[in-house]
């Protein structure tokens, strides 16, 4: 049975567009060693440079045009350029509030061959979700 997961990816500022470009990098890799999963990815130019440019983190339908997919992967929000009560309204809570996120969750495991920081602990002994509520600080309007 074949799963294919549409993404958007919103590097954002900073560390972000590593971060982002990495994440994409591991899910073509993982399509590659399941064959049974499929990741189409879009990607999103929101953030600093974009209000730089347009006036707005993004655009005024942004939180519509992120309805249909399944998962977001958000680098991250913030530019010395930009104020910050800016980039956190105008993106990461505009996201989070217009979709009704009131968490971030990740799935974590140990995957084979892969060293983790629980030595001793087996691949099969260890297969978490760790869940960061946003409904405290700037999320607390959620």
């Amino acid at each position: 049975m074949s799963r294919s997961y549409h993404i958007a990816a919103i590097p954002g500022d900073g560390i972000g567009i590593e971060v982002i470009e990495a994440g994409c990098t591991v899910l073509a890799t993982l399509a590659e060693v399941e064959p049974e999963l499929g990741f189409a990815v879009q990607r999103f130019d929101w953030g600093a440079e974009h209000y730089l440019e347009h006036g707005r983190m993004m655009p005024a339908d942004g939180v519509a045009q992120l309805q249909p997919f399944d998962a977001i992967l958000f680098g991250s929000a913030g530019d010395p350029r930009v104020p910050d009560h800016i980039t956190l309204w105008g993106l990461r809570l505009a996201i989070c509030q217009g979709m009704d996120q009131y968490a971030n969750v990740r799935p974590t495991r140990l995957l084979p061959g892969i060293e983790g920081p629980l030595k001793g602990v087996g691949a099969n002994e260890l297969d978490w979700v760790i869940i960061r509520e946003n409904s405290e600080g700037e999320y607390s309007g959620a």
